[in-house]
């Protein structure tokens, strides 16, 4: 059995339909991956439900993380044998006799949803242009502002993503070694002075002072991307990208088994692009912990990002490490000797009752500085008070 001419039957609109809920998914789908899917759809045809999955998921699915869900879409979107008539719509109809069984995820049960039914946009706008309309209430604001980023549902998180966006953070100033010239400095600029004073036969009008530049502490962000940080680690890189670009001395590193510098990919303005090049350059996304090894990565190949002792470091992680302890040990007692203070970011500090008893924990509040909870918006924007308590403590 063929698909038939695209051009007289509904495949494209068909597939449109399902690339639209493969995004809202959080997939990457543009309009090359839809042509390209009609394109293999129509080579290996339907005749094996298995081969037509595998070609769609081949052009589709670029990264080994979006395969559960593009499973998991496949399986609800074809489930009914008549599907070739109901492709154009965004909700599986129940069976009749059957429950209709919920996914396994929320990004996929968001994703089979009628758009209107999540305040999304209108099918004449953009998939991605998510705007607060009159439905938003302020009450449901503050909740989105006080909700675990890991307990919101797929169209929620996407809103919260974007406020996370326009979070500021201010990093403090602290004086440097180097002075320049200022109205109110300190010290006598000697060589303006004579300078000034060569043009008017030995005498200077003014004084000129240098004073202490002033610039913020340089910022290096560890990032834990394994399986137990996953939705933190997206929300934290697409803050971070936007609330430290004004910032000359950043870098931004994820570790999970291993270390990955994210410098280049937060090169870019766009965060869709950096959340892009980001997927690209992780290997161990949603993997183990091991933070002892990444810190050694760090000594031995990165060691020069460090700016003597000003370095401010933020550690992202819920401290559930499976590396060697004693490893992790040494690295944290380099990392404390080469940087001003370690502040340890932890979603496990929304619970009252949370204690440090793993390894990892344990290590991370010995040698940390402060540690802060980080798991809601109303945690980011207080990120920069805490980052000055810190500094000035």
């Amino acid at each position: 059995m063929q698909l038939g001419d695209a051009r007289h039957g509904k495949w494209p609109q068909n597939m449109v339909g399902f690339a639209r809920a493969l995004r809202r998914a959080g997939v990457g789908v543009d309009s090359r991956k839809i042509s390209l899917a009609i394109e293999s759809a129509q080579i290996v045809g339907l005749a094996n439900k298995h081969d037509f999955e595998y070609a769609l998921e081949s052009v589709l699915v670029s990264h080994q993380n979006e395969r559960i869900l593009f499973k998991e879409l496949f399986d609800l979107y074809f489930k009914d044998p008549k599907w070739a008539n109901q492709l154009l719509t965004q909700m599986l109809p129940t069976q009749e006799g059957k429950k209709e069984s919920k996914p396994k995820r929320a990004r996929v049960n968001d994703a089979m949803r009628p758009k209107d039914a999540l305040g999304m946009a209108t099918p004449t706008q953009k998939d991605d242009q998510l705007e607060f309309d009159a439905s938003m209430t302020a009450s449901d604001i503050s909740r989105l502002r006080q909700a675990d980023f890991n307990s919101l549902q797929g169209h929620e998180y996407q809103l919260v993503q974007r406020l996370a966006q326009e979070t500021p953070l201010h990093i403090p100033k602290l004086p440097t070694r180097r002075k320049r010239s200022m109205p109110r400095g300190t010290v006598v600029h000697w060589s303006k002075l004579l300078q000034r004073a060569s043009t008017h036969d030995g005498e200077s009008l003014t004084f000129p002072l240098l004073g202490a530049q002033r610039k913020p502490l340089p910022l290096l962000v560890l990032i834990d991307v394994s399986g137990s940080m996953e939705r933190y680690a997206r929300m934290l890189l697409s803050f971070l990208h936007q609330s430290t670009r004004h910032l000359k001395s950043r870098e931004i590193m994820a570790f999970g088994t291993e270390l990955t510098d994210l410098s280049p990919a937060f090169k870019t303005r766009d965060v869709d692009i950096m959340l892009a090049q980001t997927n690209l350059l992780i290997k161990d996304f949603a993997g183990g912990t091991r933070l002892g090894h990444a810190l050694r990565e760090l000594h031995l190949h990165h060691a020069k990002k460090l700016v003597s002792k000003r370095t401010m470091v933020l550690l992202v992680s819920d401290g559930l490490d499976t590396g060697d302890a004693k490893e992790l040990e040494l690295e944290l007692q380099w990392l404390k000797r080469s940087t001003r203070k370690i502040l340890w970011l932890n979603p496990l500090l929304r619970f009252d009752a949370y204690e440090p008893l793993a390894k990892g924990a344990t290590l991370l509040n010995r040698f940390a500085d402060k540690s802060l909870a980080i798991h809601n918006l109303n945690h980011l924007k207080n990120l920069t008070q805490g980052i000055e308590d810190l500094v000035k403590g």
